[in-house]
């Protein structure tokens, strides 16, 4: 007789994913969660006993390898590997065939394992390849360190794979709609093929399998793949405006496609990116790996270069900003927090962790940033790893204005906190901006919603002024704003205005004046005078691609020469594209019609491009060509919208919305629209 053999393996991969909360990642090979055992199923040539036929798994990891005996009880230990059959799962009709229970420890590496069996039988030793898993973190599991409490907390950190990154300014808050698209064909197999090109890996494999168990060594390593400045990472970052031998930024809609570019490319580094792209992309990958994730805005993020937590800010005496600085703020700035258990500090620093892929300064000699524990943040803890003092810096730099004249300073003042005046992130299960600063900052945050003036830059003796827009900017309308100056003094002044508009990147500092106006106040004692301006859209339309303004107002005593500044920053609304979809009728797996309407609010005609994406709605992205589209003039187009089988477990999916309409001179506008659908399942 031949003996026993193994005659079929079965990784059971549809059961096994709904048990691992994995469906959707991969519809082909096996992927489990650790810390909780999976199920394969031995079918042999003949019955087999465990206490002759010594049945035994081996988990081969490159270098590595784990042999686990099969027994007939669970383990003890949870702190490594086992496998068993259930006391009681014999089937007594098919006596040959053997349910093994694969348990992984919640500290197990996270890779791609390939599984062997190793057995005895009358005619020696035998092996065989049982098939491939992939082990990820496990959120769902209280002894792993990602572990996530709420249900509610992992659907959205984990699960989900639709988010809103939010820009603007903190008193005008715009989103971008994002698919992360962790569900897209070959996404699971280039977010583990980033840990295996990256240089840990390449320069130490044994080690870098060692670490790889860790969520805090995980998200260094993806920090600094995710830009490639110092490896073969996914992206490449430019904030300049010429991007013709690669993507613009502000075109990209989704993950899936910058990371599917980046494995197709022989992980070429995809142009270009910057901080929103960036967060948005190692989301995507951490989300994947099981690590929980979400992307956070930080309004008026100081990049402090020098340590000194202060940045220095420098005007003309007629309201013109100057570059004469290497630090900077930018209008918002783009990271992502992972949720963790920080077993390398002391306690209390658990929990959200700041991480940054953007490429600002080195960490370790690489760029990358974190994962810095936000609590940290809060309490100054600045000897904490990683990277806590300059994302410290990044929220709470005091900002020092200067005026000055001929490198002379006419007058300064000090401000504490508009650095890192909002920092938020999409709500839980909605898609409104969550108010999180106060988990980074004592101070409280300002309110986006309710855009009132700020308090007076200044208050140089008896003279003061404040700027206010009078309703938010919208493109294609006139931009109206006031300022109010106030003579706190016993006598009569007369002053000179200076108000000043210029065009800014979020990232860097303003260009060139592209509109200015002065006039001469009178101004009673104790009293106040306000002076309304207008921006007309013919003034400010050839200012480029989704630019903000800086604004600014100085004010100059006739008599004392002395003055006083204000400013605001501030960007524009888009104009409104509406998706409309009858969420009563859509059934999964049939075609639905979605609306798409889009009324010209430009004062000329336009023309350009919509572009229509939606994961796991439309298979490829929809081109929508805009001709000439008339003032006032509004056009319809209607899409066949494929509700397609869920490949994960969310009820809710996004159509994108993506607008290049250029308009009269270099004018170029994007806007965004999206809508969820709840699909019904039949």
């Amino acid at each position: 007789m031949e003996g026993l053999k193994l005659m079929n393996a079965s990784l059971e991969e549809a059961q096994n994913h709904v048990w691992h909360q994995t469906e959707g990642l991969n519809s082909t090979s096996l992927v489990v969660r650790r810390g909780e055992p999976f199920k394969i199923t031995l079918s042999f040539s003949e019955p087999y006993m465990l206490s002759k036929n010594q049945l035994v798994l081996r988990t081969e990891l490159g270098c590595l390898y784990c042999d686990i005996p099969i027994t007939s009880s669970k383990a003890t230990s949870q702190s490594q590997w086992s496998a068993y059959i259930q006391q009681g799962m014999l089937d007594p009709s098919a006596p040959h065939k053997a349910s093994v229970y694969v348990y992984s420890p919640p500290t197990a590496i996270v890779g791609v394992y390939q599984l062997y069996l190793f057995f005895t039988s009358r005619n020696g030793s035998h092996s065989c390849r049982v098939g491939q898993f992939t082990l990820l973190c496990n959120p769902w599991c209280t002894d792993d360190a990602v572990y996530l409490p709420k249900e509610i907390q992992r659907e959205e950190y984990v699960r989900n794979d639709f988010g809103l990154l939010y820009q603007g300014t903190a008193k005008h808050i715009s989103f971008r709609p994002w698919g992360f698209d962790q569900y897209e064909s070959g996404i699971l197999e280039i977010c583990m093929m980033l840990l295996q090109v990256s240089n840990e890996h390449k320069k130490n494999q044994k080690s870098d399998y060692a670490n790889r168990g860790d969520p805090v060594y995980i998200s260094r390593v993806i920090s600094a793949m995710i830009n490639s400045n110092d490896d073969c990472g996914v992206l490449q970052g430019k904030w300049l405006e010429n991007y013709s031998n690669g993507v613009n930024p502000s075109e990209w809609t989704g993950s899936g496609s910058i990371l599917k570019q980046w494995a197709k490319s022989g992980f070429s580094p995809v142009k270009y990116g910057q901080c929103w792209v960036f967060a948005a992309v190692m989301c995507t990958v951490m989300r994947v790996l099981g690590i929980p994730t979400r992307v956070v805005t930080n309004y008026n993020s100081a990049h402090d270069t020098n340590g000194n937590l202060v940045i220095e800010e420098f005007y003309t005496e007629k309201g013109e900003k100057l570059p004469c600085n290497r630090d900077s703020i930018w209008n918002f700035h783009v990271w992502v927090e992972c949720w963790m258990k920080r077993r390398d500090l002391k306690a209390g620093f658990d929990g959200w962790q700041v991480v940054d892929p953007t490429p600002q300064e080195k960490s370790g000699e690489v760029y990358r940033c974190g994962p810095a524990p936000v609590k940290a943040i809060r309490e100054r803890q600045l000897d904490m790893a990683y990277d806590a003092p300059f994302i410290y810096a990044e929220v709470n730099a005091d900002v020092i204005v200067y005026i000055v004249r001929q490198r002379q300073v006419l007058g300064c003042t000090t401000e504490k906190d508009r650095v890192g005046s909002l920092i938020c992130t999409k709500s839980m299960g909605s898609n409104r901006p969550q108010d999180i600063t106060s988990s980074y900052k004592h101070t409280k945050a300002l309110q986006p919603s309710s855009p009132m003036p700020g308090p007076p830059l200044a208050n140089i003796h008896d003279l003061s002024v404040e700027l206010s827009l009078i309703q938010v900017p919208v493109v294609g309308e006139n931009i109206s704003f006031s300022v109010t100056v106030t003579n706190h003094g016993n006598i009569k002044k007369t002053v000179r205005e200076y108000v000043n508009a210029q065009a800014k990147c979020y990232d860097h500092s303003p260009s060139d004046t592209f509109w200015e106006a002065d006039n001469i106040i009178q101004l009673a004692p104790h009293g106040s005078k306000v002076v309304q301006h207008q921006i007309s859209y013919s003034q400010y339309s050839a200012l480029g691609n989704e630019q903000l303004v800086n604004l600014a107002v100085v004010i100059m005593d006739a008599a004392t020469k002395e003055r006083v500044l204000a400013s605001e920053e501030f960007n524009f609304a888009s104009p409104v594209i509406h998706i409309q979809v009858d969420e009563d009728t859509i059934i999964a797996h049939r075609h639905q019609v979605a609306m798409v309407t889009f009324t010209n609010p430009f004062s000329v005609a336009v023309k350009g491009m919509l572009t229509v994406s939606g994961s796991g709605l439309l298979e490829d992205k929809v081109l929508i060509n805009v001709a000439h589209l008339q003032p006032s003039e509004t056009m319809n187009n209607v899409l066949s919208v494929a509700t397609e089988p869920f490949r994960s477990n969310q009820h809710e999916k996004a159509i994108q919305i993506h607008a290049t309409l250029p308009v009269s001179s270099g004018h170029v506008d994007r806007c965004l629209g999206r809508i969820k659908n709840k699909l019904q399942s039949t």
